[in-house]
């Protein structure tokens, strides 16, 4: 009996090796390179945009909207994964816009410089409205916008080196009322702006001293002011930030993005394709592709990051 199972241990031993040699080697296919991350790549062609470029933001559809296609007054729209911007619309007689953003509804917000005005769009792209005006405003600048549908307006006075916040919402009848935050310190030339992923906190970023400020938002005043970070003066512009609390910032002149932690630590600088970007903003499907306006060429680039932009998450409810 012994014998006998040995043989048949054998046998089928035999049996496998001999069907493992006839059946062609299989080798696993490599697993996909790796998504590349924080490697910018011009998008359009140099010269679609003035000298004025600027206030760059997405929609949920992967559309880019970016202030002066063309000539002042316009708002070109990149489509998605596009690679030339076209017209979406021209703006009221006079009107210059310097930033753009999105709410949680789709409306689209445009900080007219020239004069003095919020712009709103609504999804249909009509004929803007103004949403709210103000003769004692020196711009507005740059904005951004809170969960609840309130926006921070940074309004810099490039010749007195200085500048404000304005906090403009609907009150209770439904009107727009905005006015100037109350601060601890005097700002210099207050231009990037944004706010944290949980809406507590604003981040300033001041042209002129070149630092990057925070201050807890407490109804109609700013709070706590911390230096965030100091670069060399006049070498910072737009910012925005991500679901991690992490700044990115504009710097101008430099010819970078520079990526903070929210303690002001330097995580890392991403070299651009030119040396004058002027604000940034995050879209894409996954809301992780990084654009970036460039004065310099008037063109926009764009590279992959890892974590998903804080106003995209907004819009897509989750934040």
């Amino acid at each position: 009996m012994a014998i006998s199972s040995g043989r048949n241990f054998w046998c089928l031993c035999s049996s496998v090796l001999l069907a493992i040699a006839a059946s062609p080697l299989v080798i696993a296919a490599p697993s996909a390179q790796a998504e590349k991350l924080f490697e910018s790549a011009q998008v359009t062609p140099s010269g679609e945009y003035t000298f004025g470029i600027e206030g760059p933001a997405a929609d949920l559809a992967g559309n880019l909207y970016v202030v002066n296609f063309s000539r002042p007054g316009t708002i070109g729209r990149l489509p998605a994964a596009g690679a030339a911007s076209e017209l979406f619309i021209v703006l009221p007689e006079g009107s210059i816009g310097n930033a753009i953003r999105f709410d949680r509804e789709g409306t689209m917000f445009v900080a007219d410089y020239k004069k003095h005005n919020i712009l709103a769009i609504g999804r249909d792209g009509v004929e803007p409205m103004v949403w709210f005006h103000s003769d004692q405003m020196n711009q507005p600048n740059d904005i951004t916008i809170a969960r609840d549908g309130t926006i921070y307006a940074s309004d810099p006075n490039w010749k007195g080196r200085e500048g404000h916040i304005w906090r403009i919402a609907k009150a209770a009848d439904g009107s727009v009322q905005g006015e100037v935050m109350a601060a601890p310190r005097a700002m210099g030339t207050t231009n990037g702006i944004d706010l944290s992923p949980d809406g507590k906190t604003l981040y300033v970023g001041e042209s002129s001293s070149g630092q990057v400020w925070s201050y807890a938002i407490r109804g109609n005043e700013l709070a706590d002011a911390k230096l965030v970070k100091s670069f060399e003066p006049n070498t910072i512009d737009g910012l925005r930030t991500d679901v991690a609390g992490r700044l990115f910032v504009a710097r101008i002149l430099k010819g970078t993005i520079a990526i903070l932690k929210p303690n002001g630590m330097v995580e890392r600088e991403i070299p651009l394709k030119a040396k004058e970007p002027t604000n940034l903003a995050f879209g894409g499907k996954d809301g992780k592709t990084v654009f970036v306006t460039q004065r310099q060429g008037g063109f926009i680039e764009s590279f992959r990051t890892d974590q998903e932009g804080r106003e995209h998450c907004l819009q897509r409810g989750r934040c």
